[in-house]
């Protein structure tokens, strides 16, 4: 195999998309499901750390990671052995009606991992919406209650039980309906558009406080609500962080009410905010926890896990056939190894250089509205001005594919806000290349925006 070069920043070589690129874009429209999102014309061949070589031979910076899955980077060589030794002795038995030695080995490193008290039970899937659903069925199995909560801006997976907890874009739910009943929906404290004139710590707890203040005295008996669904920093709605005093009185209410707290950290887990798991930024002990994306370096794994006592179904409950695959499980372990040992201390470092170069941002872009994040978790939003803060996604998708034409690979997330999510491996001089490249087409945004306005107060156009 051809060694990518090993620069800190991007190598375009042809027009993109390339020769060999459209090709395969012509093949994808002819043979595969038009339902896939896609940002910008990417057609990857190869990977190693955060450097991605397309058909074309053009290098770029990942700081997507795979929509935030390669923690390790693209094919690190130790989870790259770890997954070709295992292969060569066993692919398959199916760990729901035999046994694999190496579950065990992860739910002991995970319970040791866990954000809550043990001992501790672990349902193995093969993705974030497979974990999610786990989920959902035991909240309802335990409890024997029927209701849930979550937020608006949520994003918990595509699959109908989680879908029916999704609510993030209509066009994921559009057509699909009826979904899983029993499902409410409340407001996520996003505290950059909370409303004029308020504290954000109060607004934070009061968008938690409404379901006990409100739901529960009126629409929502609260001994029929079985769980909480929450991620504690919301992605696909925009990476969004919250105070932790909204996590805390989650806690709280859920502890009144004998109602399950679910953390989803399927994109903000494994390390990726400089803790293993972004819940213990706030120091809330959720119920259930559900991880996927970065737990096995690409590899397809969900994990969802919980407290021993609360896992009390019994055998056919629920179970999935390629569930804790044993190469899957090589993999999360060598991943494991190398967050444990540099990824998360990094993501932390790094994360934090990042936003420092990025705070001086708003002063020089009138379009960079807001900037949070934790570790290497950060979201950067756009907006018309910083007055009005209203969202422009349609420049936020130029500046994407601005940044995909020089060779920075990053995603939106959210109305108008860019995601910056490299692998935990990321260095600070490659993430000084991409943030130079993304400020410079943020710029070149900027003045696109300005040579459509109207001179003399004229209508463009006129």
């Amino acid at each position: 195999m051809a060694t990518l070069t090993h620069s800190t920043g991007p190598n375009i070589k042809t027009k993109l998309p390339g020769p060999n690129a459209q090709r395969v874009l012509a093949g994808d429209k002819q043979y595969l499901s038009p339902s896939y999102t896609r940002s910008y014309p990417l057609v990857a061949k190869r990977g190693r750390g955060v450097v991605i070589e397309d058909v074309d031979g053009n290098e770029f910076l990942d700081f997507s990671a795979g929509i935030a899955v390669v923690s390790t980077g693209h094919c690190h060589p130790e989870v790259v052995a770890a997954i070709q030794k295992q292969s060569a002795e066993l692919i398959h038995m199916s760990g729901t009606d035999f046994y694999y030695e190496s579950m065990i080995t992860l739910a002991e490193r995970l319970s040791r991992l866990a954000p809550m008290k043990g001992p501790h039970k672990i349902y193995y899937g093969n993705s974030g919406t497979e974990a999610v659903e786990a989920a959902l069925k035991l909240a309802r199995y335990h409890t024997r209650r029927q209701h849930i909560i979550a937020f608006y801006g949520a994003f918990h997976g595509r699959t109908m039980g989680s879908l029916s907890l999704t609510a993030s874009k209509p066009q994921q739910r559009r057509r699909f309906a009826p979904l899983v009943p029993g499902v409410t929906h409340v407001v996520y404290p996003n505290i950059y558009r909370r409303p004029a004139g308020t504290d954000a710590i109060d607004y934070a707890v009061s968008c938690a406080r409404f379901i006990e203040d409100k739901l529960f005295k009126t629409t929502l008996p609260p001994e029929e609500v079985a769980a909480i669904f929450v991620e504690p920093i919301q992605g696909e709605g925009g990476y969004i962080v919250p105070p932790s005093e909204f996590l805390q009185e989650l806690r709280a209410i859920c502890d009144r009410h004998g109602i399950l707290l679910v953390a989803d950290e399927v994109q903000s887990g494994a390390g990726r905010t400089g803790k293993m798991w972004a819940i213990q930024h706030a120091g809330v002990e959720p119920d259930i926890i559900t991880n996927a994306k970065g737990i096995a370096s690409g590899m397809p794994l969900g994990v969802m896990m919980t407290r021993s006592d609360i896992m009390d179904w019994v055998p056919g409950s629920h179970a999935s056939t390629f569930g804790g695959n044993p190469v899957c499980i090589a993999a999360a372990l060598a991943t494991l190894d190398v967050l444990e040992r540099e990824g998360i201390r990094n993501a932390d470092a790094v994360g934090r250089h990042i936003m420092q170069r990025l705070s001086s941002w708003p002063g020089k872009h009138r379009i960079v509205g807001d900037l949070r994040g934790r570790g290497l978790m950060i979201g950067v939003e756009l907006v018309k001005d910083q007055q009005s803060k209203a969202p422009i996604g349609e420049v936020r998708d130029r500046v994407v594919e601005l940044a995909f034409e020089r060779g920075l690979l990053f995603l939106g997330a959210g109305e108008s806000a860019i995601r910056i999510a490299p692998p935990l491996i990321v260095t600070k001089e490659q993430a000084d290349v991409a943030l130079d490249v993304l400020e410079e087409c943020i710029g070149a945004a900027e003045k696109q925006g300005d040579s459509k306005k109207p001179s003399s107060g004229k209508p463009v156009g006129t």
